[in-house]
């Protein structure tokens, strides 16, 4: 099958069915092996066992960006290539990046309290994730509050584009500005400085995280195609019945 065949939304629901129980029991089985990994790492000499929290925290930072990263390429499809699929992947992405994300705040303010003496601050990192968050909220409103589904793909994508403008900001603010949040420790100049004991696991948790994105949103998208059919055939109905 090529890859433009997937445009076509029957094919690309015969795709789904036969690999998403594939994704699903590799999602499960890594998601195990992580989080064996994660409790069998050792307490940091300074944080203690509160440092374990980075191996929910970071992979959900992550993945905050990266599906808005996602949609920013579905939004391209969207306007650009006019692909009859980003629409659906770009809604059927957007709840789940709201989901990391706050997953990611939550965690986050779990481990800084001991670390920083704080649930939470106004610093340039936690504020940009904060405002990723909201962005992800005012996507979700949008494609609920516009019914003509074309418009509501058509705003949903600029608005995603002009948001992608925040994730250097979030990326980088730890660098431009003087903020409580460590700096990078994986992706970094001169490599990771992060021990193995604690390098495995996270990157293992990451993988994890990262499969679980790719099979929740290929359900998604799925059951997205499905509830789009439905309502075209009543709308077919209620023109009938009109006419």
């Amino acid at each position: 099958m090529a890859v433009i065949d997937l445009a076509n939304p029957t094919r690309f629901l015969k795709l789904v069915e036969r690999v998403l129980p594939w994704l699903a029991l590799a999602t499960a089985v890594t998601l195990a092996i992580g989080l064996q990994q994660s409790l069998a790492a050792p307490d940091d000499y300074q944080q203690g066992a509160t440092v374990k929290i980075m191996f929910i925290h970071v992979p959900n930072a992550w993945l905050a960006m990266f599906v808005w990263g996602v949609m920013s390429l579905s939004a391209l499809g969207t306007l650009v290539w006019r692909h009859p699929l980003a629409d659906v992947s770009a809604q059927a992405a957007a709840p789940l990046g709201a989901a990391f994300t706050f997953l990611a705040l939550v965690t986050g303010s779990l481990w800084g309290r001991p670390m920083w003496g704080t649930y939470w601050e106004w610093d340039a990192r936690m504020t940009s994730v904060l405002v990723l968050f909201v962005m992800y909220l005012g996507l979700i409103a949008l494609w609920r509050a516009v019914e003509d589904p074309a418009r509501a793909a058509r705003a949903a994508a600029i608005l995603t584009l002009v948001g992608a403008i925040n994730l250097p900001i979030i990326k980088f603010s730890v660098d431009w500005w003087n903020t409580l949040h460590q700096p990078a420790s994986v992706l970094r100049a001169g490599g990771p400085a992060l021990d193995n004991a604690f390098l495995i696991p996270l990157l293992t948790m990451g993988v994890a995280f990262s499969l679980l994105f790719v099979t929740l949103h290929l359900a998604a998208m799925r059951n997205e195609i499905l509830r789009r059919r439905i309502r075209s055939l009543r709308m077919m109905q209620a023109a009938q019945g009109a006419a």
